[in-house]
């Protein structure tokens, strides 16, 4: 079964940064975007590996994301 989770990138002056919001534990880091993305995706397999283990299915993906417009009073 495939499951799509939201994943949050953050740039630092060192790299990026990445967690997932329904897998809270999750929290990766790399020095590119591209590095940080298969971390993530590493991440969430051994994440859902050590809940199998304890009898646990990974919880379905609930949070989304939207960008939202603000505009400063004149």
């Amino acid at each position: 079964m495939e499951k799509t989770y939201l994943v949050l990138f953050e740039k630092s002056d060192t790299g990026y940064a990445a967690h997932v919001p329904d897998l809270p534990t999750i929290l990766v880091t790399g020095k590119t975007l591209k590095e940080t993305k298969q971390r993530a995706v590493e991440a969430i397999g051994i994440y859902k590996e050590e809940m199998q283990a304890l009898g646990i299915s990974l919880p379905e993906p609930a949070v989304i994301a939207d960008y939202l417009t603000y505009k400063e009073a004149s």
